[in-house]
């Protein structure tokens, strides 16, 4: 069995390593920001430090459950799951989807409040060495984006995705921290609170489009109309196929069913039928990888009067 994505076919074993080297890789860099960020607050005084550092802490639960889902949804057929267990990915990133919008809410709480409530005056300006932590976590968390993103790409890991945006939503949360304690060391701390409330909206717009994705794969959606146009294509491609009575398909976790009926001459045996309808088959798990299974259904040629 191989994990498919694109033109690129990648072993499931490969899947498997792969993603559980970007989760390892990703943990270490957590605990390393969070205990740095930690000792930054504290000893630069600064709340929003401290704050982000707690963030980044929380992110090794997200990805813990990254791996869980990877490891779930790996595992071979059986005679309870016949069809497989992808699914279980698109539940990973359906709960990295929650924790993200439950932590942009957090912020965007705390944002308004502190706003109506004035809690900003009473900040301690923070230190130089809060700002550098700002900056090197803004730096780190955007690597650790476009590292994750294109192993997820690349293995077309739904779960992976979603932790290389949970990765994008720390680095805005570290540019809502720098902004607030630039703007604190300048006299202005309303500026945190402000910046906090528009990350939100970035958090929150990641958050429903990992959700929806997730979503449309947990439902047999069918594929874009692109992908369902180029594999009718490739059908008639075959010279003895006269026509198409139907295609459907639907998304199964990050593989594609196909159901389809074709027409044939009425003449031919049931054994050269069948063999065109292998060849059919074929055909299209060949040129679109991402095809787990295709149904051939055969119906004679309607012929015209």
């Amino acid at each position: 069995m191989k994990k498919e994505t694109g033109t690129i076919q990648v072993a499931e074993t490969e899947f498997t390593r792969v993603a559980n080297r970007v989760a390892f890789v990703t943990i270490f860099e957590n605990v390393l920001l969070a205990l740095g960020k930690l000792i930054a607050g504290l000893i630069g005084h600064s709340s929003a430090m401290i704050s982000d550092a707690v963030h980044s802490a929380s992110d090794v639960f997200s990805t813990i459950v990254v791996l869980i889902g990877v490891k779930l949804s790996s595992k071979e057929s059986d005679k309870e799951h016949p069809y497989g267990h992808e699914r279980l990915e698109c539940v990973a990133a359906i709960v990295l989807a929650v924790v993200l919008l439950l932590t942009g809410l957090g912020i965007g709480y705390d944002a308004i409040k502190n706003i109506l409530g004035g809690n900003y005056k009473e900040l301690t300006a923070p230190t130089v060495l809060a700002l550098v932590a700002a900056i090197i976590s803004i730096v780190a968390k955007e690597a650790m984006y476009w590292y994750t993103r294109y192993y997820a790409k690349r293995i077309d890991s739904s779960a992976l995705m979603a932790d290389a945006w949970h990765h994008r939503s720390d680095a805005l949360s570290s540019v809502g921290a720098l902004i607030g304690i630039g703007g604190a060391m300048l006299g202005y701390p309303v500026m945190d609170s402000i910046a906090s409330l528009v990350i939100f909206f970035f958090i929150a717009k990641a958050a429903y489009d990992i959700f929806k994705d997730a979503i449309d794969k947990m439902v047999d959606h069918a594929c874009d109309e692109e992908t369902e146009k180029a594999i009718y294509d490739a059908v008639l491609e075959q010279e003895e196929v006269l026509g198409i009575d139907m295609l459907q398909t639907r998304i199964f976790g990050n593989k594609i069913y196909v159901d389809l009926e074709i027409q044939l001459d009425e003449n031919y045996t049931l054994k050269k039928a069948h063999d065109i309808a292998e060849e059919v088959h074929e055909h299209i798990e060949q040129n679109f990888p991402k095809v787990k299974h295709i149904m051939v259904h055969v119906n004679p040629a309607v012929k015209d009067h």
